[in-house]
């Protein structure tokens, strides 16, 4: 892991000390997953063995740390259905431009 990588994966743990070290295991195992190239979390429950409920839930928390991001909506290789592929790497973050809420002034 790069030190820009591994600074990122302290800041997930750093408010996370009530929780085991399995679970932290688990949310750095997801987190490298996703990082390497975007997919589904179905396809990371698979590639890594855990459930798809904690990636879930690991998910959920990052969103709100900014952490993650969907990169795309497409079909999901594994399930056939629609899905977001996430991603954990800032540099694949799609860019959003600003809107002008204010109108034509």
């Amino acid at each position: 892991m790069s030190t820009g990588n591994t600074q990122r994966s302290n800041i997930l743990f750093a408010g996370n000390k009530s929780k085991g070290k399995h679970f932290q295991a688990q949310m750095k195992r997801v987190f490298v997953a996703l990082y390497r190239q975007p997919k589904t979390m179905l396809m990371v429950s698979i590639e890594t063995g855990i459930l798809r409920a904690n990636i879930c839930r690991y998910v959920a928390e990052w969103e709100k740390e900014n952490l993650i991001c969907i990169v795309r909506k497409g079909i999901c290789p594994i399930s056939k259905h629609r899905a977001g592929f996430y991603t954990t790497n800032p540099d694949l973050f799609p860019i959003v431009e600003p809107s002008n809420t204010k109108g034509n002034e």
